[in-house]
């Protein structure tokens, strides 16, 4: 999926959240906007792919490889809980609701890497029923936004 519907995605979780997070909100959306863009690093169309610093992981890995995996989503959060504890949690839910999203890609993710099985589905990255997901979600957005304010 692109990366605007990523966004809409886990802000959308993020708000539903929100009344049950006891983190100061800049750490948590901040860690969050960063990890649910974190997987596609490995492609340079990305939005963070595109800066140099992330050439060296795109020379070791393939788009939808290692780093499109719950196997990576979990070391990550698991070494975070013990470096950076405040980021665990909003790292793990971004990263994996990118990963929840681009399982149903026509792409596909390999979840359980470095085993074989892959996960996919029928959306075209790009496509109409994106366009519809992000529209939906976008709208959702905003319902929870309006709802947290009232």
């Amino acid at each position: 999926m692109l990366a605007r519907t990523h966004i809409a995605i886990t802000f959308a979780a993020l708000l539903l959240l929100l009344p049950k997070i006891n983190i100061p909100l800049t750490s948590f959306f901040g860690v969050a906007l960063v990890a649910t863009l974190l997987p596609d690093i490995d492609t340079a169309f990305s939005i963070l792919g595109k800066f140099n610093v992330f050439k060296i992981p795109r020379f070791f890995t393939k788009h939808r490889g290692v780093l499109h995996s719950l196997t990576f989503c979990v070391l990550i959060s698991l070494i975070l809980a013990f470096v950076f504890p405040i980021a665990a949690f909003p790292f793990f839910l971004a990263y994996s609701l990118h990963l929840f999203a681009d399982s149903f890609t026509r792409e596909g993710i390999r979840p359980f890497w470095p085993l074989k099985k892959k996960t996919y589905w029928r959306i075209t990255v790009g496509g109409y029923v994106e366009t519809t997901i992000f529209a939906l979600f976008l709208m959702l957005d905003f319902l929870f936004l309006v709802l947290l304010i009232i």
